[in-house]
């Protein structure tokens, strides 16, 4: 099954390609000569990752799907949540934005976190839903060179090391995004059967 994947990040793709497996093929917005910035101006990661997948399908008329993530720390209310891409500038540096996360932290006991990603899928011109939470922690110096985004400040529950210490396949048996697409997968295996 061919899926266009609303993401420009070819990390990101490659990540989720792994997950999904060779049962389906992604493409990204480069395969499809998209290369305009997708509109995310709802207030919650549910409605951007449904306003993505909207406007690329009305675009180009493909099965797609749309993510969006947000680090969701408590002893800031919530912060940077929907806003996590964009925390320190909307140039979205991931070294900007922990600098902007740790310095928020400063003094606080409260280190507790999650990460929550919400997949909106359409097919056949239908609209489902899937959502991964994983809670964790913050630490106050980057530790490790894998992943991608607040994965150097995030230590998950359960673990003594960050996401970005992990290799890629124990972090996609775990991660948020993992557990999201991993509810997708299990969808897509059963769509039609």
């Amino acid at each position: 099954m061919e899926l266009l994947f609303a993401t420009q990040n070819q990390n990101k793709l490659i990540e989720i390609q792994n997950i999904l497996g060779n049962a389906f093929k992604l493409l990204s917005l480069n395969d499809v000569f998209i290369n305009t910035e997708i509109p995310e101006n709802q207030d919650t990661i549910k409605g951007n990752a449904l306003e993505k997948a909207r406007s690329i399908f009305e675009k180009t008329n493909k099965n797609c799907f749309a993510d969006d993530t947000g680090l969701e720390v408590f002893a800031l209310n919530g912060e940077p949540g929907v806003n996590s891409a964009r925390y320190a500038g909307l140039d979205k540096n991931s070294d900007n934005n922990i600098s902007l996360l740790l310095s928020k932290l400063k003094g606080k006991n409260n280190r507790n976190a999650r990460f929550n990603t919400i997949i909106a899928l359409i097919l056949d011109n239908n609209e489902y839903l899937f959502e991964g939470l994983i809670n964790g922690i913050i630490i106050d110096i980057k530790k490790g060179k894998h992943g991608f985004g607040y994965d150097p400040v995030f230590i998950p529950n359960g673990y003594n090391i960050t996401f970005a210490e992990m290799p890629l396949e124990e972090k996609n048996k775990i991660s948020h995004r993992a557990i999201a697409f991993n509810k997708l997968k299990n969808f897509l295996n059963n769509y039609n059967k």
